[in-house]
């Protein structure tokens, strides 16, 4: 079941299409990368080079490490132009108080669930049986609004007031969920939390936490996750209405309609043997060739010419990258004389599995002729060296917090203790991601392509 022929076309809008995205090879910036951020991405390429050709790095290349790290360190500690979630994650550390209040967060919104479920089925007017006006009238309905509220302190008054008010004895259903709701766990943590939101040094993460955006759970949060699902679906719709367009034109050039279709949000079917672990098991939108009708039946069957993702910022496709990846090595696990429905927007649509199979993890070439990353962000006026996971991997090392810990207390901060994060950088697997970073973003950067760009390599 061998792929249907590539079309000489698809791969001249390939390689027609502007790349603004790519970055240049690091020996081209490297006398220009005044930042720290860009002189820790120069550093460790020097030292992936170095490793590479059985050498050493020397102690010059890590002490010049060590001092950009400090310096980055020192740059996302700044008071006031530093980065508020590292700051907030060093006080974190440091700080008992907020690493209760932290640990207390991560229970949050299933203790609120349960609190409320529980004040509803004692107090919701729906479920509670009709009473006269009075104490016990008054306290039922101040514990609905508290619970609403989230006035845990003023609920637990209230319930123990109902406490004092309802019939006594073991068979009161009311004393029950009482008792229920006042001895149990949620309460009692989000209680504490709202006392530990007074502690000056809570107060100051908080404040931290809020320069990054609204809290979680807020409606100010909320109306930040509607606005970018709707930036995230538009970007998705213009990827896919660029790649409608260049299967028209595939149409057009083989003289055949309905020969190319594209279809989105393709899911990979459990059938595929592979293993689906992190991997990318949906496609945002998906070019079709049409292969053949199987035997006796109805039903076209199909060949996947390129893939495409939709990403609202650039650094999203390098977070995306790994996923991408293992989400191919999917596909190519695929039985070669199978056939696989796949479920998308448009319904389901069946792809050959000989195609699927032959997708085993190409090359660079190969993975620029399979995969395009789309996205309408700009590029950045001067390069990012360094990217967003390896910068965090770096600042949020165990030697790089204590570093930045002792800056926040005024303490001696001595850099030699960042020696640590270059050994492990050498050796450990765990930051190959990291000694791997520039490779890396040229990878992916040669594959993104801003969405004017392919319409316009599409010819008319």
């Amino acid at each position: 079941m061998p792929p249907s022929p590539r079309p000489p076309l698809l791969d001249q809008v390939l390689q027609a299409v502007a790349r603004r995205y790519r970055l240049p090879a690091m020996q081209d910036v490297a006398g220009s990368a005044t930042s720290p951020a860009a002189a820790l991405a120069v550093t460790i390429e020097h030292a992936r080079n170095a490793l590479e050709h059985a050498q050493a790095p020397d102690a010059a290349l890590q002490q010049r490490f060590i001092d950009a790290l400090a310096q980055l360190i020192r740059e996302a500690m700044h008071r006031e132009h530093g980065d508020p979630a590292y700051q907030a994650a060093v006080l974190t550390r440091s700080a008992p108080a907020v690493q209760e209040y932290a640990t207390l967060q991560t229970h949050r919104e299933r203790d609120h669930r349960m609190v409320r479920a529980g004040a509803n089925a004692i107090a919701h007017p729906a479920r509670r049986p009709p009473c006269a006006a009075g104490p016990g009238h008054d306290a039922l309905t101040r514990l609905h609004t508290q619970a609403l509220a989230g006035d845990w302190q003023g609920l637990a008054g209230t319930a123990r007031q109902l406490q004092a008010l309802a019939p006594a004895g073991e068979g009161s259903p009311l004393q029950r969920d009482l008792a229920r709701l006042l001895e149990g766990a949620p309460l009692a943590r989000l209680q504490r939390a709202a006392a530990l939101e007074s502690d000056p040094q809570v107060q100051v993460v908080q404040a931290l936490r809020d320069r990054q955006g609204p809290r979680p759970g807020t409606a100010d949060a909320a109306v930040y996750g509607d606005t970018a699902q709707r930036r995230g679906a538009a970007m998705e719709a213009s990827a896919t209405k660029a790649l409608e367009a260049l299967a028209r034109r595939l149409d057009a050039a083989q003289g055949e309609p309905g020969a190319y279709r594209v279809v989105t949000s393709m899911r990979v079917p459990s059938s595929i043997p592979g293993s689906a672990e992190r991997a990318k098991s949906e496609w945002d939108a998906v070019l079709l060739r049409r292969a053949a009708h199987p035997g006796g039946s109805a039903e076209p069957t199909w060949d996947l010419c390129l893939l495409l993702e939709a990403k609202a910022s650039v650094d999203a496709a390098t977070t995306d990258f790994a996923r991408l990846q293992r989400g191919i090595r999917l596909l190519a696990s695929a039985d070669s004389g199978a056939t696989y429905s796949f479920s998308t927007r448009q319904g389901d649509v069946l792809l050959r599995g000989g195609p699927l199979n032959a997708l085993a993890m190409p090359g660079d070439a190969g993975l620029a002729g399979l995969v395009l990353y789309c996205t309408d962000a700009p590029a950045p006026p001067v390069p990012h060296l360094l990217g967003a996971a390896s910068r965090m991997q770096l600042l949020g090392a165990p030697r790089s917090m204590a570093f930045a810990t002792a800056l926040a207390q005024g303490d001696e901060a001595n850099a030699h203790g960042l020696q640590g994060v270059w050994q492990q950088l050498l050796q450990s697997p765990e930051w190959t991601p990291v000694l791997q970073q520039y490779p890396t973003l040229q990878r992916v950067r040669r594959l993104m392509v801003h969405v004017d760009d392919l319409c316009a390599a599409i010819p008319p």
